[in-house]
């Protein structure tokens, strides 16, 4: 597993807190300091829960499980959308809708309006039988549903786990998780509650570096289980042939064996 540096985390200011007055006495065990009326975070805690979620997080998706990315503020959306893409995992970077987990079924039906719009719109002969009005309409109303669904459009069932930037920001997605018992994973500021997560990871949630370099390295670590998934498939394929061509050898050796123990049965009964 790819190992972050202390200094790289000091560069990309993760260790830079909110302001004293708008701290969350719960996250004070992530607390190093303060300095000039702001909290510094424990950056040697930092590498430590990154260190405990990236292993939770390869588990997972080495049992081929979906991690979703959740991530609506706007220095956040950006990198977000970009890994989750790159890794063909869920997320959610325009706005969470209420009941996107919790009520799975509506949102099933939502992405199903979509891909029929998309269809109908692709068709020449559809759209040119269609008002040049409706057509407006109808694009538009497809455009929404891509913008706010498009990032979930393959999934077909609840995600194994949540990796969240800015908790409080995001805390209806955290309320339907927890009320699903679904693993989160988040970025938690001075201004957060940790225990509403499963595993937080200190950090500053307002810089673009900050956000960056802890979204790359979770990125990884599910990258690194997606390989290590691909390679235990590989085995199993090459157990699986090999157990298969150990079969076919024991059937070439018993027919020989067979037609010895035939013609032994045949030449007895012509002495008999």
């Amino acid at each position: 597993m790819a190992q972050i540096e202390y200094k790289e985390l000091l560069d990309a200011g993760v260790h830079f807190g909110h302001l004293t007055r708008k701290w969350d006495p719960r996250m004070a065990p992530y607390i190093f300091m303060e300095k000039n009326g702001i909290h510094i975070i424990d950056l040697n805690k930092t590498l430590s829960c990154l260190n405990d979620a990236e292993a939770a997080l390869k588990q997972i998706v080495r049992s081929g499980r979906k991690i979703m990315f959740v991530a609506t503020k706007k220095q956040a959306q950006e990198i977000v959308t970009e890994e989750a893409k790159r890794l063909k995992m869920p997320y959610v970077t325009d706005r969470w809708l209420g009941g996107m987990l919790t009520n799975f079924g509506t949102i099933r039906k939502s992405l199903k309006k979509m891909q029929t719009l998309e269809k109908m719109l692709k068709d020449e002969a559809t759209v040119s039988n269609i008002a040049k009005r409706e057509r407006l309409m109808l694009t538009r109303e497809k455009e929404k549903l891509e913008r706010v669904l498009g990032g979930v459009a393959d999934l077909t069932r609840l995600p194994a786990a949540l990796f969240i930037v800015d908790v409080k920001r995001e805390h209806i997605a955290v309320a339907e998780a927890k009320r699903l018992n679904i693993p989160i994973f988040a970025i938690c500021d001075t201004n957060s509650n940790p225990e509403l997560v499963d595993f937080p990871i200190p950090s500053n949630d307002d810089a673009y570096k900050a956000i960056s370099l802890i979204t790359l390295a979770i990125g990884k670590a599910i990258e690194e289980g997606l390989m290590e998934r691909k390679q235990d498939k590989d085995d199993q394929r090459l157990v699986e042939e090999e157990e298969a061509k150990r079969a076919a050898d024991k059937g070439d050796e018993a027919a020989p064996r067979a037609e010895v123990a035939a013609e032994a049965e045949v030449a007895e009964s012509d002495e008999e």
